[in-house]
């Protein structure tokens, strides 16, 4: 938000409560009055060099401090107060874009970048914000002629249910952010609801009939056995079936025949944290729920070379809260795997009145908890890194989270080192 904001004429200043690569990305795009640590002081100084019209925060920021100091001073100062969501909406709709909204619990970075990638194919002007880097654009742009803007409409906080879609497409369902959604009804509830705010969605058949939605005229339903998809050569299951919705979605809007759009879906690049290398034998990737682990051990195990030894995992659940949720379904998640190193829960948003569950609690829910080992982000796991990459084995770290989180040790330890 904060790049979209400043190409689309905004001045922006922020914070966060850490560095991380994140905040380095958005200094080099030119947003350098950003600073580390949340402070009254530092905001009342922003404010007196350039008074604040409207002060955005993340939904972290109302969960771990409900008395935050820089959402405390501009409600002191009536300064306008909002989350992402609003000022999205004020730059669409005063814009007259044609929203594309992509939701779903697994597959949402995917496959709104890969509808980024189709149109920019195509040389269709969009606007558009994805939650994970890419190589062909940044993680945000605004563009004074596009039609439309692509949109990664995340579930969590209700932030979806803000916006009324010209086109939605459902990428993946099943129940996720457990502390804002109680129960699977109330989850399916919230993506029934997207769905009756959107103009036309297309989904996959099998979760149409998991969320119970009616047949009607502005719902397109996709079949997982399309003829079609054996023709994407992305690696992956799931990427193939996120390249094949991308692809009818951009199909509706431009009319451009399939075969045509399944030639540039298969040049592809990829993005930040899906299956991307890091050095040679050495992967990162975002999944973070059983799922999402199945479906990047399956991508996995296609990439994996002939005749390479062992697909070694390196894996550090997001959230402690999730644990609670999902401990019993981690089972055969990681089949393919001759070894795991499970780390210890990366924190966030957190509930204090829940147990911090250990990586060895977790580990117990396996079908073969002899495969996972408790580790640390510290030399001896640095070193059975390097043993392994020395063996020629495949290693991925699995992991969520942003500053501070594995995938940003293993970008310091072997590729600034």
């Amino acid at each position: 938000m904060a790049l979209i904001a400043h190409e689309a004429g905004f001045t922006v200043t922020g914070s966060d409560k850490q560095d991380s690569q994140y905040i380095h990305y958005l200094r080099s795009k030119g947003i350098d009055d950003i600073h580390i640590g949340q402070s009254r002081e530092n905001i009342e100084n922003a404010h007196s060099l350039n008074p604040i019209d409207w002060f955005v925060y993340s939904s972290a920021v109302a969960i771990e401090n409900s008395s935050s100091p820089e959402l405390n001073f501009c409600q002191d100062q009536a300064i306008k107060t909002s989350k992402r969501d609003e000022l999205l909406n004020f730059i669409i709709q005063s814009n007259e874009l044609k929203l594309i909204a992509v939701a779903g619990t697994h597959g949402k970075s995917t496959t709104t970048s890969m509808v980024i990638w189709l149109l920019k194919e195509l040389n269709v002007p969009i606007s558009y914000s994805v939650g994970a880097k890419i190589s062909f654009g940044d993680m945000g742009e605004y563009k004074s002629n596009s039609e439309y803007f692509v949109y990664e409409a995340d579930e969590f906080d209700r932030n979806f249910l803000s916006f009324e879609p010209y086109l939605s497409l459902i990428s993946g369902v099943s129940w996720d952010h457990h502390e804002i959604f109680p129960t699977r009804e109330d989850y399916q509830a919230a993506f029934n609801e997207f769905i009756s705010q959107s103009q036309h969605t297309i989904l996959w058949e099998e979760d149409n009939a998991y969320l119970g939605f009616a047949p009607a005229s502005n719902i397109t339903i996709l079949e997982s056995q399309n003829e079609n998809i054996s023709s994407i050569k992305l690696a992956g299951q799931y990427n193939r079936l996120d390249a094949f919705l991308a692809l009818w979605a951009v199909h509706r809007l431009t009319k451009t025949p399939i075969d045509q759009l399944i030639d540039k879906i298969n040049k592809f690049p990829g993005l930040n944290r899906r299956m991307e290398q890091i050095i040679p034998g050495l992967y990162s990737d975002y999944a973070h729920t059983p799922e999402k682990i199945r479906g990047a051990m399956s991508t996995i195990l296609e990439l994996a070379a002939p005749g390479q030894h062992n697909v070694v995992v390196i894996y550090e659940p997001l959230t402690n809260r999730r644990q609670h949720y999902i401990i019993d379904e981690y089972k055969d998640c990681f089949d393919g795997a001759s070894a795991i190193y499970w780390l210890p829960s990366y924190l966030a948003r957190e509930d204090p009145a829940q147990p911090v569950i250990t990586p060895e609690e977790l580990i117990a829910h396996l079908s073969d908890p002899a495969l996972a080992i408790p580790m640390q982000k510290d030399d001896e796991l640095k070193r059975k890194i390097i043993d392994h990459l020395k063996d020629g084995d495949f290693v991925v770290g699995i992991s969520g989270g942003g500053g501070g989180s594995l995938d940003e040790w293993l970008r310091q330890v072997f590729v600034t080192a």
